[in-house]
């Protein structure tokens, strides 16, 4: 059973109980990892004997309670992909009343990449997916579940069943979009857990992947400065207690503030659709509706992100048992290098524990985490056993934030 608020108790934590311990309630922080027998009835036929139905319902002694081996869950495998098109500041100045020195200051952007031509946001997505599998050295049949979180799917109805088709996961395992902006990843991370927890799954790959491109006003300069394209991914194994690697997460949404940023349905602008002989039947049928722009209230989601994004970090560091000293690396939505270091400061984070690679790339959205964690990793700069406190914030408004352990 999962709760909003986190994870149950890591075992790393000092206040963990015995392994021989069978919790006998959830912890407001989260999410109960059962460490004794599964309370789940497995039904089975029952042999005739002695003139007895072989198909009456067998009693209640007769049932098996099937040992529930404990799992953990951790990251083994990264990757990332980026469109070959690069579009950097000066090149914005050439369409919009802009310059690299402004836009370096305000956003700590220099570059970004877009999709275009061959690219798509499908293959950006599999080849991320593909490299982190070839990490992770797990097969795409092996896969258990697909995890696409994106904003801006290639199909309306979700982009992860064509992510596993062309992967050749030939078992069909479950494939779903998840639609959180700028959070979708982190979001995905905790579902990947839950799955793992409490669903019996064993490989999952979360794949966070967007192509804002798409709906940037490239004539309004305080916007299609800031967005980019790219893709990300990691895979979520199964692992011992012992071995977890997920500590605990924080999440949370406002709907009252998608008025600072959001992409809305739009009508046509054309008339309504007719009958046969000509006439228009009111409101029906509805006009064909497309995406607006994307609004921002730059000021007001700059505000939201240095207020909520540290306290959502400190409520997970809690919930994991763990000081603030003890992250390696702080792993922030690549949003704005204002808001970064902002977030940073009140953290108390030295700059040389920060990830970020959003000069290079622009605000990519869902993929932004596991992009510069892609990078950070492959650089060898994050190592196998070090602690990271990561976070999404975005639209929605939404953000959340998870304490996790590579490999």
């Amino acid at each position: 059973m999962a709760n909003a608020s986190g994870f149950f108790t890591h075992p790393s934590v000092s206040s963990l109980r015995s392994r021989n311990h069978i919790p006998t309630r959830v912890s407001g922080s989260g999410f109960c990892v059962s460490r004794g027998f599964s309370k789940r009835v497995i039904c089975s036929g029952v042999s005739s004997v002695g003139g007895v139905d072989k198909h009456a319902s067998p009693s209640p002694s007769e049932y098996r309670r099937p040992r529930l081996v404990p799992s953990g869950c951790k990251l083994i495998g990264s990757g990332s992909a980026v469109p070959s098109l690069l579009i950097s500041n000066d090149d914005l100045a050439k369409i919009v009343d802009t310059n690299d020195e402004w836009i370096a200051t305000r956003t700590g952007i220099r570059n970004r990449r877009v999709v275009s031509g061959k690219d798509s946001l499908i293959g950006l997505a599999v080849e991320a997916a593909t490299k982190a599998l070839e990490m992770a050295e797990v097969v795409p049949e092996d896969i258990d579940l697909i995890l696409m979180c994106t904003s801006t799917p290639d199909d309306l109805f979700g982009a992860a069943p064509q992510i596993q088709k062309a992967l050749g996961c030939t078992k069909n395992p479950l494939a779903y979009d998840i639609t959180a902006a700028c959070s979708g990843f982190v979001l995905g991370l905790v579902s990947a857990a839950c799955h793992i927890r409490g669903g019996g799954f064993k490989n999952v790959l979360v794949i966070g992947a967007d192509s804002l491109s798409r709906f940037v006003d490239w004539t309004d300069r305080g916007t299609c400065i800031l967005f980019g394209d790219a893709a990300g991914a990691v895979v979520v194994q199964a692992c011992d207690i012992e071995d977890d690697g997920l500590f605990s997460f924080d999440v949370h949404s406002d709907g009252d503030g998608r008025r600072h940023l959001n992409a809305s349905v739009k009508e046509s602008q054309t008339d309504g659709a007719s009958s046969s002989n000509g006439s228009v039947f009111g409101d029906f049928p509805p006009k064909q509706s497309s995406y607006s722009c994307i609004q921002m209230n730059g000021k007001e989601v700059f505000r939201f992100a240095v207020k909520c994004v540290p306290q959502s970090i400190e409520l997970a560091l809690q919930k994991a048992g763990l000081p603030a000293s003890s992250i390696d690396w702080l792993l922030l939505h690549q949003a704005n290098q204002r808001i970064i270091d902002s977030v940073a400061t009140r953290l108390q984070f030295p700059q040389e524990r920060v990830i970020s690679n959003l000069a290079n790339y622009g605000n990519t959205s869902a993929a932004s985490i596991p992009l510069a964690l892609d990078e950070a990793v492959r650089s060898g700069k994050v190592k196998p056993g070090h602690t990271i406190a990561t976070s999404g914030f975005g639209a929605g408004l939404t953000w959340g934030s998870a304490i996790i352990r590579w490999r």
